[in-house]
């Protein structure tokens, strides 16, 4: 019988919305169910925001590593594989989550550890797209419909074109008239002024798709905004997609960025990273040194990790 591989860890961002940590939860409970037999053990934490922190579902996966390892000998090697719940290559899985991770290895002695790469973009997320368009449809043909595609937005000129990206992927071999794309926040064009140009496009009938993981703030937004602007255009017909949730679909891509981690198989862009490459207007951000992000429940850790040592 093949014997598990080593502790997953899936990291996300946090959210200050319930509903946003429960559907992480149930997530996290998805991908353990689906990855028993291949994974030993499943945590998720939080890098801000939100508990469990990170920190705590590292604690966690170090009880199950070291059992497996050397009899549970304290100080012996273990191994943990961390995938970021994150859509595109930003700043948190660029600099945030590895930087947390390394100072993990300063709380956990033994520890080593492989990154995964973001989740998107991957034909199952264009597939859980498509699904959540097609019941904003209702019925109504692909055909005669714009959807508008809306990223969270980022400082990171590399994360933004991914969701451009995605946009021409989701068009590409569908019938929809057009896919534009807009950002909730951080990066132009803003909501507003993508449904105004899906508009003199030509648009009557317009699904604006948050490309965002779970519920929370953002999302929320992008509905408000969605909302005032059909509520001014009676002549549109304006009607908003559910972002891309808990799924199967999206357990079993985070099953593979874990496989392809413990393979050594990382092929993540870094020809127009900004923490690598002098882009245009952010040539301060080369070898920016990254720290990770202050969570409240860090100094309580740190405490009882000192304490326990």
């Amino acid at each position: 019988m093949t014997r598990p591989g080593p502790p997953l860890l899936v990291v996300g961002h946090g959210t200050r919305s319930a509903a946003g940590v429960a559907e992480f939860e149930r997530l996290i409970a998805r991908v353990r169910d689906r990855g028993r037999g291949l994974v030993a053990d499943v945590a998720g934490g939080f890098i801000e925001l939100s508990d469990p922190p990170l920190a705590a579902a590292m604690t966690r996966l170090a009880r199950t590593a070291r059992g497996a390892a050397a009899g549970g000998a304290a100080g012996s090697g273990w191994e943990v594989v961390a995938v970021p719940l994150v859509l595109t290559a930003a700043g948190h899985g660029k600099g945030d989550i590895p930087a947390a991770l390394a100072r993990e290895k300063g709380r956990h002695p033994g520890l080593a550890y492989q990154y995964g790469r973001p989740l998107g973009p991957h034909p199952a997320l264009l597939a859980v797209l498509e699904a959540r368009i097609g019941a904003a449809l209702a019925g109504a043909p692909p055909g005669g419909t714009h959807v508008l595609l809306v990223g969270r937005g980022s400082t990171d000129p590399d994360a933004n074109s991914e969701v451009a990206k995605v946009a021409r992927l989701l068009w590409e071999g569908r019938s929809y008239d057009a896919v534009e794309y807009a950002f909730i926040s951080l990066a132009e064009p803003s909501v507003p002024a993508a449904l105004e140009r899906t508009r003199r496009l030509g648009a009557r009938r317009i699904v604006v798709a948050p490309y965002f993981l779970f519920p929370g703030v953002l999302p929320d937004r992008i509905v408000a905004q969605s909302r005032e602007y059909a509520a001014a255009r009676a002549e549109l017909d304006v009607r908003t997609a559910a972002v891309l949730g808990d799924r199967d679909e999206l357990a079993d891509l985070v099953l593979e960025r874990y496989a392809e981690a413990l393979a050594g198989d990382i092929r993540m862009n870094c020809d127009t990273c900004a923490y690598r490459v002098p882009m245009p207007g952010f040539a301060d951000k080369v070898g920016l040194p990254q720290t990770p992000h202050f969570h409240p429940a860090d100094a309580a850790l740190a405490r009882s990790h000192h304490d326990a040592h």
